[in-house]
């Protein structure tokens, strides 16, 4: 085989293989690893590779159920309903984004020493983990000493990330 003939070849295999890498590259998505207990609510970790925006979302509180007036302070349900109104709070958020509950990679969730975490989780898992939804996101779990507002049971903040 002549030499010119060798070098067209070489070459166009490398760019073939370069098309193939750079379209695996490409499709690269959000790795998740979950833990052995496969009805656990939330991944052990989350990998996000190169190419994703990061969206960093502010705690949220439940919306009041009655709120304050007349000097009596608002009333915002128990915790089901609390977080509830937390979760849909945050959807309204990611939805002005272009993001849904799919794109969270972590979470923070802040409760009051009176919170219930079983009820929280019930309704966590209307959202993660579900056939129609089933990334779960890393998250964090801590019991305060007070949330800001009176009341309140939790706070969650989220990050997500969406392919730029």
């Amino acid at each position: 085989m002549k030499s010119s003939t060798k070098t067209a070849l070489v070459g166009s295999l490398a760019a073939a293989l370069l098309t193939i890498t750079a379209g695996i590259a490409s499709a690269q998505t959000v790795e998740r690893v979950y833990p052995a207990n496969a009805t656990a609510p939330i991944a052990s970790a989350t990998v996000v590779p190169p190419g994703f925006t990061t969206y960093y979302l502010s705690g949220a509180l439940p919306t009041p159920v009655t709120p304050a007036a007349n000097g009596k302070p608002a009333a915002y349900g128990d915790m089901a309903t609390q977080t509830r109104s937390v979760l849909n709070n945050l959807k309204t958020v990611m939805g002005k984004l272009g993001i849904g509950y799919g794109d969270v990679v972590a979470a923070h969730v802040f409760l009051d020493p009176k919170a219930d975490v079983a009820v929280m989780n019930k309704v966590w898992s209307t959202e993660f983990g579900t056939a129609t939804q089933p990334n779960k996101p890393a998250r964090a779990t801590v019991y305060v000493h007070a949330l800001v507002a009176p009341g309140t049971l939790l706070e969650i903040e989220f990050t997500a990330v969406k392919k730029k």
